[in-house]
């Protein structure tokens, strides 16, 4: 038991050493009672820490490091559909040796409309009745780069599902000898392309002699894509 500090008291009878018994006796009570408290107190620590301990019972550490399985990656797909589609555009070229001036109309513009098509198709077409949405200005390039520029406008243009666009090739002014020798060739180049119905000279304030506007075929994907 832990020594208690008496105060200090006069004792002067036996009454006195009573008193000064009874209050040392309840000092070293309540030191009793904090050291007991103190303990119940880290028994209860130990309680918690070890708690995960007391319900899952031993354990052993893993003897080998586990590893996540991952699925290894795929390659990237290969584009077959743009594989195909070029393969037909290279069955598909454009040649500049083609002879069109028997399938170009007989007026002064040199129209052009696909068998089969009516005079009316090239009349609305030269009022304006389709609205472009598309243009390709071939203003510079040489004949190779025009060529293939145009080949590649007019298909992209069908495939999202344009019906009219405009093709601007210049009057030549520029050309050797004032000649508008890409003039011809687009023209040429148009009729040989099967997306092709019509196309006529441009109105002044759109490039007159120095443009076409082209009609081309409805495309078969935006028909199926749309509601019957």
């Amino acid at each position: 038991m832990p020594l208690v500090a008496a105060r200090s008291i006069k004792v002067r009878s036996l009454a006195d050493l009573k008193h000064v018994k009874r209050e040392i006796e309840a000092k070293a009570k309540a030191q009793a009672q904090a050291a007991a408290e103190q303990a119940r107190m880290a028994a209860r620590l130990r309680a918690e820490k070890n708690l995960f301990i007391n319900a899952a019972g031993a354990v052993q550490p893993l003897v080998h490091i586990p590893k996540a399985l991952l699925k290894k990656k795929l390659p990237p797909p290969e584009p077959k559909q743009q594989q195909l589609d070029d393969q037909a555009v290279l069955r598909e070229a454009i040649s500049d040796e083609f002879d069109v001036s028997t399938l170009l109309n007989a007026d002064e513009h040199l129209s052009f409309r696909r068998p089969g098509i009516g005079t009316d198709v090239t009349h609305k077409l030269r009022r304006g009745d389709w609205s472009i949405q598309r243009q390709l200005d071939l203003h510079g390039l040489r004949s190779d780069e025009a060529r293939e520029r145009l080949s590649h406008f007019i298909r992209e243009s069908h495939r999202h599902g344009i019906r009219c666009v405009r093709v601007v090739h210049g009057k030549g002014l520029g050309s050797p000898g004032k000649a508008p020798v890409l003039k011809s060739k687009v023209h040429s180049w148009l009729v040989q392309k099967k997306e092709v119905l019509a196309f006529v000279q441009a109105k002044p304030a759109e490039g007159g002699a120095g443009a076409l506007v082209v009609l081309l075929q409805p495309s078969s994907k935006v028909r199926k894509s749309s509601p019957g």
